[in-house]
């Protein structure tokens, strides 16, 4: 029997020459995706906002988290190299770029991981 390898996605091996473990980003992007109460309140202000005395006072100064972790799904994809879309590729990177932060080791660009 011959093993014939996969072409490995660049994603994946960027993974692997970090030596980091996919469950260590999905966990990473669920903690800093999740919604906090900040998030929360900023989401009701911007819902319940009256006219244009708001925008006046200051309006948002902090863009809220998306509530919107990496799924198995994508995270799957990503390391065989299908197409995700562009905002689950800026949350893999936040991911990556937190674990790197955490091995204090420098932050990547967009462009070496996809």
């Amino acid at each position: 029997m011959s093993t014939t390898e996969q072409p490995k996605s660049k994603f994946a091996e960027f993974l692997a020459s970090k030596k980091i473990d996919a469950r260590r980003v999905r966990n990473a992007s669920e903690s800093l995706e999740k919604l906090q109460p900040e998030d929360r309140k900023i989401r009701w202000a911007r819902k319940h906002k009256k006219g244009e005395a708001s925008k006046a006072e200051g309006g948002e100064k902090k863009k809220p988290r998306s509530g919107r972790p990496i799924t198995a799904r994508s995270m799957s994809a990503a390391l065989a190299g299908q197409r995700i879309s562009g905002p689950q590729k800026t949350r893999l990177l936040k991911a990556v770029n937190h674990i790197l932060a955490q091995k204090k080791q420098e932050a990547v660009a967009l462009d070496a991981l996809f």
